[in-house]
């Protein structure tokens, strides 16, 4: 366990939280900031006060009402990961105060404030080491390269990994797992500044999809045999061709779907197409739980959530490389939280390269 080597302040009564009222598509109107009250963590809860906000596509969903998986009740702070320093625990976890930790927040809310609800399971310990930005830049992108590429496709040194979006949070950590086991990276952006920071990282081939069919690409530079993985976060919009560049027995890793969010749930994927791809369709979700919980909610939905002891290594595996100067964060901007809303809406309109910080 890591502890901040701050005293923890006694807890106050109200706290600022940017707020949605009411459903809108633009993140400086819809976002209001309001006094409210601190909250209170339930059983197997940290209360965070948090430090540092980065900000994630999908928090977009929490502010125009779109594609989400469970719709909250306005008003509702948006916010789905955190970084900070344990301020209170709940029941069973009241031991953890002064710990210093990145955090998913409850039911991916809340995270807009400056103080958050996060189930303790999935808080992960961050070294006083590692200052800020840095600190608050590393977990989710991190976690869902490490999910992805290693835990999933276990990718091994000299093979090759296609990876989408390779500029932005996810894709910028998947170059720098991928090179640090030895494969081959071929990476997509789309401009010239996003395709040199590529480069910069470590890809082997770059390409600024909007001016170069990929697909082409990476089959003529691996002599038509095609990539060993294809780490797609972007979805609908590159499914085909991906799948067209995958070699035989490759893994295809559906990361997100940040090109068209009303594809998550469509009927999208056809069994022929896959069949005769003779590939490995592999799904990665970054949610992580306790044992009743990943039990129940099997039970409930069929899916598979991650333990919470995978998140614990994973974390320790990306900080020794991150100590040890194989990888670094990506942090394209790095604002205050009064300006947040404006930083959310460069977020959504691509604007923005890797990780948005939002420091209190």
């Amino acid at each position: 366990m890591t502890s901040s080597s701050e005293n923890v302040p006694s807890l106050p009564a109200t706290m600022r939280a940017w707020r949605v009222h009411a459903w809108g598509p633009d993140p400086s109107s819809a976002l209001q900031l309001d006094e409210v009250p601190v909250p209170t963590p339930g059983a197997g809860e940290l209360l965070v006060r948090v430090q540092a906000v980065p900000l994630n596509l999908n928090d977009m969903e929490r502010v125009n009402g779109q594609n989400m998986m469970v719709r909250p009740e306005l008003p509702v702070t948006p916010g789905m990961e955190v970084m900070g320093v344990v301020a209170a625990g709940g029941p069973g976890v009241e031991g953890q105060v002064g710990r210093r930790v990145v955090a998913t927040t409850k039911q991916a809310v809340g995270g807009f404030a400056e103080y958050a609800i996060c189930p303790a399971v999935s808080a992960f310990d961050m070294p006083e080491e590692i200052g800020l930005p840095d600190a608050a830049a590393i977990y989710f992108p991190f976690h869902l390269a490490w999910l992805g590429l290693v835990d999933r496709a276990d990718l091994q040194a000299g093979e090759s990994v296609l990876i989408h979006a390779a500029a932005g949070g996810a894709g910028s950590a998947a170059i720098q797992i991928a090179k640090a086991r030895g494969a081959r990276v071929f990476a997509t952006a789309g401009s010239a500044d996003k395709v040199a920071l590529c480069r910069e990282l470590g890809a082997d081939v770059a390409i600024d999809y909007t001016k170069e069919d990929f697909q082409a690409v990476v089959l003529d530079a691996t002599e038509g045999r095609g990539v060993d993985v294809v780490f797609d976060n972007v979805g609908e919009a590159v499914m085909d061709k991906s799948m067209n560049a995958l070699a035989y027995d490759g893994r295809y890793l559906m990361m997100g779907f940040a090109s068209d969010k009303r594809f998550v749930d469509e009927k999208l994927i056809v069994p022929r197409r896959i069949s005769a791809g003779n590939f490995k369709l592999c799904g990665v979700l970054l949610s992580y739980a306790d044992p009743a919980t990943r039990g129940m909610l099997k039970r409930a939905t069929g899916w598979n959530f991650c333990p919470a002891e995978l998140g614990a290594e994973i974390t320790r595996e990306v900080v020794e490389l991150l100590k040890a100067k194989r990888i670094r964060t990506v942090i394209g901007e790095t604002v205050g939280f009064e300006a947040l809303p404006a930083a959310l809406e460069r977020l959504r309109d691509r604007k923005t390269i890797g990780r948005v910080i939002v420091t209190l």
